[in-house]
């Protein structure tokens, strides 16, 4: 009887856990409706202030010293932008961001770079990279919710360091919400601009393989397309910054929701079985008892 007490008790802990992980399921299914929207509102802009940096990109041309335009081979410093999440309990989501860093890291190490700073978005890639020698924000608390401001902080830290020589290369590390049940891990390059960012950058598209393509009105640049583009930098890096905050945020809900529901179906896996063998080990039980009585019965009956 005490194996069924323990198998019981075993049951009622499992069915207990079950309830929670239904519920965060739940929760991040009403979640990830909301963080989806968001992202499909923030496209519109996010694909105008691409098209447009694609056509003043273009007239600029690819002269090596625009350093908005060039493609170094080999840098000293360059900064990283790690977006995570705050939370656990969602599968690999933040263990492959954080390998996906430390791979890009040995990247640009392998580029001749000697120091790259960190930025960490998420409580949970800030505690990844505690002991990293070279940090240089840290933004926790509203990885389900970013808001503009942090975006801000981030992009300004970005622009005053690549333009003042501080960085050779900036690239941001995130996971992107494709759809709910999804998600892309993407690891983009920011500064300096090349064409093959902007091609690769996403924006109001029928897909995700359709390319934004260049205004084809005819612009005029005053004084010049390299001025342009470097006063539309800001923007652009502002606004990529934010909509990786806002795609990671959805990607993170899509994770969880994915990651509790398999939680809930292993429960009910482990709750069948638990119940199988509960149900195998009471029979048994009640069959010895059965012969026992039956045995005492006939020993009744021969004396």
């Amino acid at each position: 009887m005490a194996n069924l007490r323990e198998i019981k008790k075993r049951i009622s802990s499992v069915s207990a856990t079950q309830q929670i992980t239904r519920t965060m399921e739940m929760v991040s299914t009403a979640k990830i409706a909301r963080a989806l929207q968001r992202e499909k509102n923030s496209e519109p802009f996010a694909g105008a202030i691409t098209d447009v940096m694609l056509t003043v990109a273009q007239a600029a041309g690819s002269d090596a010293s625009n350093p908005l335009l060039k493609d170094p081979k080999d840098y000293e410093r360059a900064l990283l932008i790690v977006v995570n999440s705050d939370r656990g309990l969602s599968g690999g989501f933040n263990i492959q961001v954080a390998r996906a860093a430390e791979e890009r890291i040995n990247h640009f190490h392998r580029h001749g770079a000697k120091e790259v700073e960190l930025i960490t978005c998420g409580r949970k890639a800030t505690e990844h990279f505690r002991k990293y020698p070279h940090k240089a924000l840290a933004i926790v608390g509203e990885s389900d919710n970013p808001t503009l401001q942090n975006a801000r902080v981030i992009a300004n830290y970005v622009i005053d360091g690549f333009s003042q020589g501080h960085f050779g290369r900036v690239d941001i590390v995130y996971f992107h919400a494709k759809n709910r049940v999804e998600q892309v891990l993407r690891s983009e390059r920011i500064l300096p601009l090349d064409e093959q960012v902007l091609r690769t950058a996403r924006g109001p598209r029928a897909n995700e393989n359709e390319a934004p393509t260049g205004l084809t009105s005819p612009f005029e640049f005053v004084p010049s397309a390299e001025h342009v583009l470097s006063r539309l930098i800001p923007t652009y890096v502002l606004t990529v910054i934010q909509q990786a905050l806002i795609d990671s945020a959805a990607a993170e809900q899509g994770a969880r929701r994915k990651s509790m529901h398999s939680a809930t179906e292993n429960a009910n896996a482990i709750i069948a079985d638990l119940s199988r063998t509960y149900n195998r080990v009471r029979q048994a039980s009640i069959t010895t008892e059965i012969n026992e009585i039956v045995g005492g019965a006939a020993a009744l009956e021969e004396n």
